[in-house]
């Protein structure tokens, strides 16, 4: 599990790494480059939210649908 902590200042900073390291917890406590990761998977989410609210998106049906086609043409293949 992770979990993104931001302090306020840098006292705040201090006890929460000096209460992590007292319970022997694993942390990161320089994660600069996850934040780069972080920007992009959100700037991807919004994309695909934006898409999805313009009415650019595949209903669930037509995904079953098209499966279903998919699973009949390759058993019709088998068959000849």
């Amino acid at each position: 599990m992770t979990i993104l902590v931001n302090t306020h200042n840098e006292l705040e900073e201090k006890v929460l790494l000096a209460f992590l390291e007292s319970l022997r917890y694993d942390y990161k406590s320089d994660v600069h480059e996850d934040e780069a990761f972080i920007d992009q998977y959100n700037k991807e989410i919004d994309e695909a939210e934006a898409e999805i609210d313009s009415g650019n998106f595949t209903d669930h049906d037509y995904v079953e649908q098209l499966f279903a086609n998919r699973r009949k043409n390759l058993n019709e293949d088998k068959m000849e």
